[in-house]
């Protein structure tokens, strides 16, 4: 890390921990200044959890009985001081170990990603998020769930293949030309690794933190969830192997709806480029949607 000495750094925005809903709704309706005085009013009434709470959550208890903590969480928020006092205010009242933060009076914050060295970042403005991912750094528009949330202590995240982990540049084959030709393309390029994706730097920090513990009482259990099937998954295998990143578990569902496999796996939140995944995704779990390759182009885009 660049500046701060823990295996993994995660910002993420006001929207996406708490539930600000009702008060954005004034913003957009009345204006910056009736939002202001909303949010002074209610300075000491929490705000209800938001879409990435859960999550926030179990990151943090990652730290839990840690001479070092493993994970910090980094508030980058597009409130100002003032508005921000609430929220500063519910992170109190639900006990979150979260003491870093950025108020940028209505300006991205994005740019505070690199400036903490973050490995990931979370919000609910997918324009930050693409601004974010354009500079190089995974993100994610967070998405609640219309089940409830993996009560378990095990924290379990899911991530998508192409343009998630890996590059997008076989995924651009299959978009550009066919099945057949991406299949024919993975064959023939087995035993050559996939260049890294947006989030290879955030798997490789879970799994540095997964090798501390003993794999049968790790805290952290990931998944590699992939429209792949065979003959297109030994390239994925290998692409592993070449980058010393294991995987716990790994699903190849030629195609086959991720939503029902997803919460057999119990996830926490899974991470996927296309919307048509994540719209199947949210309604089991907690959804990032990862605006990055050709799956978000213009023309791809519903």
């Amino acid at each position: 890390m660049k500046h701060l000495n823990h295996a993994l750094v995660v910002a993420i925005s006001s929207r996406a921990l708490f539930n600000l809903e009702e008060s954005h709704h004034i913003y957009e309706a009345q204006g910056v200044e009736a939002y202001q005085d909303y949010q002074i009013k209610h300075e000491n009434d929490p705000l209800k959890p938001g879409s990435a709470f859960h999550l926030v959550h179990k990151l943090l208890h990652l730290n839990e009985g840690q001479k070092d903590p493993l994970v910090e969480v980094i508030l980058l928020s597009r409130n100002s001081a003032d508005t921000g006092l609430r929220v500063f205010n519910s992170i109190k009242h639900y006990d979150l170990n979260i003491t870093r933060a950025v108020f940028t009076s209505g300006q991205t914050p994005y740019p505070y990603v690199s400036a903490f060295g973050a490995h990931l970042f979370l919000s609910a403005d997918p324009r930050d998020v693409i601004q974010a991912l354009e500079a190089g750094f995974a993100a994610a528009t967070i998405l609640s769930s219309v089940s409830n949330a993996n009560q378990s202590e095990q924290l379990r995240i899911a991530f998508d293949g192409d343009a998630v982990l890996f590059s997008d540049e076989s995924e651009r084959i299959y978009q550009e030309q066919n099945l057949e030709a991406f299949n024919d393309n993975e064959s023939k390029s087995a035993d050559k690794p996939l260049s890294g994706g947006p989030f290879k730097p955030v798997l490789a920090a879970l799994a540095h933190i997964q090798s501390l513990f003993p794999a049968e009482s790790s805290p952290i259990r990931t998944a590699l969830v992939t429209a792949r099937s065979a003959p297109a998954h030994e390239r994925v295998i290998r692409t592993l192997r070449a980058w010393n990143i294991r995987l716990d578990e790994a699903l190849f569902l030629g195609g086959l709806s991720k939503g029902e496999f997803l919460r057999a796996f119990a996830a926490d939140v899974f991470f996927d480029d296309h919307p048509a995944h994540i719209e199947a995704a949210q309604q089991h779990v907690t959804a990032g949607h990862v605006p990055h390759g050709i799956n978000n182009t213009k023309k791809n885009t519903p």
